[in-house]
Order: structure tokens, then sequence, then C-alpha cells
């Protein structure tokens, strides 16, 4: 029990037996958990089905609603870091993320020294593929933002698809993240910084989901754009309460 990809879901009962059937068909020995935000859909059924292809290898933990895609991946963290795996990866349903990729990840993280690997848009080999240009500017004048606020010397800031040595999640108190959206991934990332643990950005393509609906809202934006500035308060707050409390 090596390696988990935690796959948030809702609504992607078109996308869902496909991807965790490719991730199964690599025989890298990935595990998968599927935490499944209520989907009135039936995509929880059809990962409950699918379970009984792939016993101990495929688990659902299923929440009532739609809580976040934040909150679904603290939830499969804890559960994770709990069953005992070293390498938890977030991955998107929707094929955003290219499976074939997690490999990459994962050795970048085994075997090149990172403890947080990063699937980057935004660095040299990385690019986005179908999307229009409005996501585009939202995205890179995004994780410019990011940059020039956190000081984060991470390009794909926002990204989303991500592997953790299980010493990262041990190390941030997960009951602290507070953001559910994009500014989660930031949050994560930053703190993971802040701690000293080596970040590396690994080159993918991202391609645009061609089934289903986008889970992006105004809302989503906002809470990145505001909370970009509260994660970098928050933290100049607890350096400074730190750099007090050392000189009394």
């Amino acid at each position: 029990m090596e390696k988990i990809v935690i796959i948030p879901t809702y609504n992607e009962k078109e996308n869902i037996s496909r991807i965790i059937e490719t991730v199964f068909t690599l025989n890298q020995g990935y595990h998968i958990l599927v935490v499944d935000d209520g989907s009135p859909d039936g995509t929880a059924d059809i990962v409950k089905a699918l379970m009984l292809q792939f016993p101990g290898q495929l688990f659902i933990e299923e929440r009532k609603g739609k809580l976040g895609l934040g909150t679904a991946y603290i939830h499969g963290f804890k559960w994770s870091l709990e069953k005992g795996y070293q390498f938890i990866f977030e991955m998107d349903a929707d094929f955003s993320h290219n499976p074939a990729d997690l490999e990459r990840l994962y050795n970048a993280c085994k075997y090149d020294g990172a403890s947080l690997s990063i699937g980057s848009r935004y660095v040299p080999g990385g690019k986005t593929e179908n999307w229009p240009l409005d996501r585009k500017i939202y995205s890179k004048g995004g994780a410019f933002y990011t940059k020039l606020i956190t000081w984060m010397p991470v390009q794909d800031p926002t990204a989303g698809f991500v592997c953790y040595k299980r010493e990262v999640l041990d190390a941030i108190n997960l009951n602290e993240i507070s953001f559910v959206g994009y500014a989660f991934q930031i949050e994560m990332k930053f703190t993971a910084w802040k701690l000293g643990f080596k970040i590396k950005e690994v080159p993918i393509t991202f391609i645009d989901r061609r089934i289903g609906v986008s889970k992006m809202s105004k809302g989503i934006i906002k809470e990145g754009v505001l909370g970009v500035l509260k994660i970098q308060w928050q933290s100049l707050f607890k350096d400074n309460h730190k750099r007090l409390s050392s000189n009394n």
C-alpha cells in the first residue's frame, strides 16, 4: 500500500468508470479513493459496482451534499494517512490530467528528492489544450498574481494534479486549511513551502474536459483572488508572532 490517487467527484458519471479503469490499466500499483459529494447522477453507484471488479484497490467515501473540492481532498488525505499510504495523489476525474503522468509525479518524489510534485502547465514543456481565451487569462493571471503576493517559487500554484509524500501531509495541520476552491490548492502548496519541503514542478499537458460540466464559477475565482491575500497576511502575522515570541 504505497500509492493512492484521490479523485473527488460530483456528477461525473460520464467519466468515472473510464478514469478508474485507465489508472488501473497502468499496472503501477496505484489504489484509488473516490470522494463523492452526493452526486445525484449516480456516480457513486458506478464506483461501488466497479469495486467488485477491483477489490482492495478501489475505495469510495460518500459525503452528503456538495461540500467543496478542498474539504473533499482533506477528507481523502486523512483517510489515506490513516490507511498508511506513502504517496498520496490529487487528480481530476475528467481526464484534464493524463493518468499516464502519474508515474512522472511519483518519480519526482520517489527518486528526485521532491517532497511534493506538481503537474505544471507553466514550466517549460507544459501547456494547455482546448481552453477558451478567458480561461487562459484567468489561469495565467492568477498564477502571476499568486507569485507576486506570496513570493512562492511555484509557476502553477492552482494546479490540481499533485503528489504528496506522506511526511508533508503529516506536517500540515489539515484542520487549519480553510479554503475550498482553487485557493485550497494555493494554500496547500504555500503551507508546504513555508514548512521547508522541496517542491518540484513536472511539465504536463492540461486538456480541458470534453465530457461533463466544468465546476469553475465566479465564486471560486473570487475565493482565489481574496484567498491569496488572506494566506499571505496570515503567514506574515504568524512569522511576526514567532519573532516576537523568540525575543521575549
